[in-house]
């Protein structure tokens, strides 16, 4: 790896750390419809082998959502740096 390609990785590197502040709350689980009838939004987190639901309503609805979708960026951010942390380790050769 020539050094414009690790410039360009840590560059990215960088953007992505720059991204990660901008996430705000998260909360790992779903927003799940529940009821046959008249159906009621849930939050559901697995925990322990065990589901755990929390009732939203149509007012915390919305949030839950947006927590749970920046939960998933956050995924996402991460698998990239991980990729681009094992590039430049796999060529570090100390400093």
């Amino acid at each position: 790896m020539d050094s414009t390609e690790r410039a360009t990785l840590t560059r990215r590197l960088a953007a992505l750390h720059k991204r990660l502040a901008t996430i705000g709350p998260l909360m790992r689980g779903s927003v799940v419809t529940i009821g046959t009838r008249s159906k009621h939004p849930y939050f559901s987190l697995n925990k322990n082998k065990k589901t755990h639901l929390i009732y939203l309503g149509k007012k915390r609805e919305k949030r839950a959502r947006q927590y749970s979708a920046n939960y998933h960026t956050l995924l996402e951010i991460i698998e990239e740096m991980t990729v681009l942390n094992m590039a430049l380790l796999k060529n570090y050769h100390g400093d």
